[in-house]
């Protein structure tokens, strides 16, 4: 994989409003879980309000505030609940 890129995971929902599983996502410089979810959903506006998704960088969850660097692997999912 090429350092100008990540790897971007969808799971559920997210797969099916974006009609992919994955896809390698330019980033050229560090980003922020935030700035990386306000262009998914400029991209594709089904996922609005992007902000509700979670992110997993490097199958560890992370918050939105969390940094994202040039090649890394980003999971996308919504949020569970569980009883």
């Amino acid at each position: 994989m090429s350092g100008a890129t990540i790897n971007l995971l969808y799971f559920a929902r997210v797969a099916d409003l974006v009609g992919k599983r994955n896809e390698a996502w330019p980033l050229a410089e560090p980003t922020t879980g935030t700035q990386l979810l306000q262009a998914l959903q400029a991209q594709y506006p089904d996922l609005a309000p992007a902000a509700r998704l979670k992110l997993a960088i490097n199958q560890n969850h992370a918050k939105a505030t969390a940094s994202i660097q040039p090649g890394d692997e980003v999971a996308i999912f919504e949020p569970v609940t569980g009883g």
